[in-house]
């Protein structure tokens, strides 16, 4: 049993050594518990967890705590992704509710799986997900201050590999921030999020990059096709030098491999194998 989180790109409210140590810490406490809760829990309902968790955090674009679009409202979009049965869910520009994550798994067994928009939040609706504002107190000073020539890059995401051999990736995202609205990243795409039977991959970084590189799909088709997963993935993150493209990923292979890397540094990341390590 293992599983490795990420929290983004370390970029997106400052790059102090406050905010460093606070996020170290929250992806320490989120890997821990994850950890705990895989005991008795299958890689699924574990991916889920734990971006569910770091959804909660303001410390994290996704969830409570998104990033605000260039119309002041907040769109936001997530994926899972059952290894075993290779089923993907997503939703797509969802507003208005506290875990999109969720949304997701709950669409996982339908023959309906990706809702985008107003459809997204009908049926998150339908299901008894009440009302959420995820707009943080920091996201809205930014958005005030018209930071929107900055850089933020964020997302969250966690693969998992549970004592039955089942993989599942889950990514959740809110957006870069002051973008054209409904613009539709990766994390909700086969390209940022993707898992079979021998691997699994969770991004993040520039969405646009990561669809034009068709990321975490490549790297488990190479994995699959007999690739070691660290080689996967440094040669699917090298064929984005061609257009300079931003991005980061977290994988697991069935084999028990586990592995993160990024273009650009640095992405914050957790994961617990034989104990916890955090980046630093």
């Amino acid at each position: 049993m293992k599983l490795i989180i990420h929290g983004g790109f370390f970029s997106e409210s400052g790059t102090n050594q406050e905010i460093k140590k606070a996020k170290q810490e929250a992806l320490a406490i989120i890997a821990e518990a994850s950890y705990v809760f895989l005991k008795t829990h299958s890689a699924v309902q574990t991916a889920v967890f734990a971006v569910s968790l770091l959804e909660d955090s303001e410390l994290f674009n996704a969830g409570y705590g998104s990033q605000i679009q260039s119309d002041g409202k907040i769109r936001m979009s997530a994926a899972l992704m059952d290894g075993g049965t290779e089923r993907f869910s997503g939703v797509i520009n969802i507003e208005d509710v506290k875990n999109p994550i969720r949304i997701a798994e709950k669409l996982l067994p339908l023959q309906d799986r990706v809702l985008s928009g107003s459809g997204a939040k009908d049926f998150a609706r339908e299901h008894d997900f009440p009302y959420f504002n995820p707009q943080s107190p920091q996201r809205k000073h930014e958005y005030e201050q018209k930071l929107q020539n900055s850089v933020r890059l964020g997302t969250v995401g966690c693969v998992v590999l549970d004592e039955f051999n089942n993989l599942a990736a889950a990514t959740s995202t809110g957006g870069k921030g002051f973008e054209i609205p409904c613009r539709v990243s990766d994390s909700a795409t086969v390209a940022g999020n993707y898992a079979n039977r021998f691997a699994a991959v969770s991004c993040t970084g520039v969405g646009e990059d990561i669809m034009s590189g068709a990321v975490a799909a490549k790297i488990v088709t190479r994995v699959t096709d007999g690739f070691k997963l660290g080689d996967a993935c440094e040669k699917t993150l090298t064929e984005l030098s061609g257009f300079d493209g931003f991005a980061g990923v977290i994988g697991i292979k069935s084999t028990g491999e586990i592995y993160h890397a990024d273009t650009h540094p640095y992405m914050v990341w957790a994961s617990y194998d034989d104990g916890l390590e955090v980046f630093s």
